[in-house]
């Protein structure tokens, strides 16, 4: 867990002494995911198997924060994920599927 926290502060570190850089990036995401027909949902999906098959931790707990918070289910979540075994191997989708249940269970700091 302290690697989980180590990761988290990461972020906030680099918000706190590059707000600009943060907040363009921030807008950046949002440009492009109302750029298409993809709803909301949808994305964060896809936005997190991309964070899975990258191995980020942190990009998986954000995502899967995102999904639920645009109303993906857990099942839809590890559904995700499961799709990936054959694509980057059980390991990896293991250590993903792991990441995303800190957030299912309420586990992961922020």
């Amino acid at each position: 867990m302290a690697n989980q926290k180590e990761k988290m502060g990461a972020y906030k570190k680099i918000s706190q002494k590059y707000p600009d850089v943060t907040a363009s990036l921030n807008s950046l995401g949002e440009t492009i995911r109302n750029s298409g027909p993809i709803d909301g949902k949808t994305s964060q999906l896809i936005q997190l198997a991309a964070a899975a098959a990258g191995q980020s931790e942190g990009s998986v707990h954000s995502h899967t924060r995102r999904a639920l918070e645009e109303g993906a289910t857990r099942a839809e979540i590890e559904h995700a994920l499961l799709l990936l075994i054959s694509v980057m191997g059980f390991p990896k989708t293991a250590a993903a599927m792991s990441w995303a249940t800190d957030i299912l269970d309420g586990e992961a700091v922020e």
